[in-house]
């Protein structure tokens, strides 16, 4: 068999095996490019949100509200915040600012850190310690909120720091899990309406009566669901007290 061509690794590879490996090797890189388009095709639509770092450090005046999660009414703002604005705020990582936020309710604080920015949903990951969120002097009222009724929506319960921009939009028990953590960690939840609300499709998610979300709602997190809840403007921020009883799911 001394005339059939036979590959060694450490000899050079025969003439009539070249072309053989050429269109092998092409073979496999494009159908490994393919592969990917095709996969990368059956994915949401990230969005825009990402962290904004572009923006440099965003550091803002405002009153302290728990929903019970946190939120900022911006009273002395920047050129990308402006006064008015209603923040959700964040830790780095998983976790929430709640212990940080709780002493200052009612009470004016400063808040820096990173923007997190998603269409109409923006959020605030501060600064570690004091340099992130301390107290300020004076004082404002806290915005009273305006009820605007019940309400019947479709849609996904996520974590409102992913969504804005921390990471990509997933899918399946990954995405779910990944998102439950967060949720755990204190990050508020943010529900994506399939029909807007008076002009917004993000919501943040409490319990009834103003509680924490409940357990039974982590269940449904990342899944297509309806759901009833009670819905108010704190500030220019829609928030949904949902009705746990109400959940279903839709796909």
């Amino acid at each position: 068999m001394k005339n059939k061509p036979f590959f060694v690794g450490y000899l050079p590879v025969p003439k009539a095996l070249r072309m053989f490996l050429w269109v092998i090797s092409a073979t496999l890189v494009v159908g490994a490019g393919a592969a990917g388009y095709a996969i990368g095709t059956t994915q949401d639509d990230p969005g825009t949100g990402a962290f904004r770092f572009d923006y440099g450090r965003q550091t803002v005046t405002g009153v302290i509200e728990l929903t019970p999660l946190p939120l900022l009414h911006v009273t002395q703002g920047n050129d990308r915040i402006p006064a008015g604005r209603t923040l959700m705020m964040t830790a780095g990582g998983k976790m929430g600012v709640l212990g940080r936020a709780a002493p200052l309710e009612g009470q004016l604080a400063t808040a820096s850190g990173v923007l997190l920015e998603q269409g109409d949903l923006d959020m605030l990951q501060l600064r570690g310690g004091r340099n992130g969120l301390k107290a300020a002097e004076g004082t404002v009222e806290t915005p009273a909120p305006v009820p605007l009724g019940r309400w019947k929506l479709a849609g996904e319960i996520c974590d409102g720091k992913c969504l804005a921009g921390a990471m990509r939009p997933g899918r399946g028990l990954a995405h779910k899990a990944c998102a439950n953590l967060c949720l755990i960690g204190g990050i508020p939840p943010v529900f994506v309406s399939s029909q807007p609300v008076q002009g917004e499709e993000f919501l943040m998610v409490v319990g009834p009566d103003g509680t924490e979300m409940p357990q039974a709602a982590y269940n449904r997190v990342g899944q297509y669901i309806s759901v009833e809840a009670d819905i108010a403007r704190h500030g220019d921020l829609l928030v949904m007290a949902i009705d746990p009883a109400t959940m279903e799911v839709l796909d």
